[in-house]
């Protein structure tokens, strides 16, 4: 028989909004877990961040980058500016509209950033291990209806 505490405990759990806060505070420390291997880059985190978006995303205006990036058109131009000097975004006219220019992830930024990808998996790898198999794959059963989540990508 389930106690009145456990019936609450589970109401307060499936309640979206609380979901919401514990599922914000966990993401926010594996990324912050994850990210602290990104130095190995060489790449300040707002460069890295751009270049993450074009080499996984795909190539992007200066303006859609901006957007994603939550940064204004100057600030992105700057961090272009520097990729394109270091050999890791190129610019290229938009196939569409040739007043356009998109920015592409060279072959160069794109194994620089698969590298730093692969680094933040080992990390997360390494501290998924230390749980138990069961506790693994009560984390797989719940990635899979986090996956059904909805892309709120533009």
């Amino acid at each position: 028989m389930i106690s009145k505490a456990n019936k609450m405990s589970a109401a307060r759990q499936a309640d979206p909004a609380a979901l919401a806060r514990r599922l914000h505070g966990v993401a926010i420390r594996i990324l912050r877990r994850a990210r602290r291997h990104d130095a190995a880059m060489g790449l300040p985190p707002g460069q890295a961040s751009a270049l993450s978006v074009l080499v996984f995303g795909g190539a992007k205006t200066m303006s859609a980058l901006a957007a994603i990036e939550q940064v204004r058109a100057p600030t992105m131009t700057r961090m272009i500016d520097a990729l394109e000097r270091a050999g890791h975004v190129r610019r290229e006219p938009d196939a569409d509209d040739r007043r356009k220019l998109r920015i592409v992830a060279t072959p160069a930024g794109a194994r620089l950033m698969q590298r730093g990808r692969e680094r933040r998996e080992q990390v997360l790898a390494q501290a998924l291990a230390g749980l138990e198999r069961s506790e693994r794959a009560l984390l797989e059963a719940a990635l899979a209806v986090l996956e059904k989540l909805p892309d709120t990508r533009d």
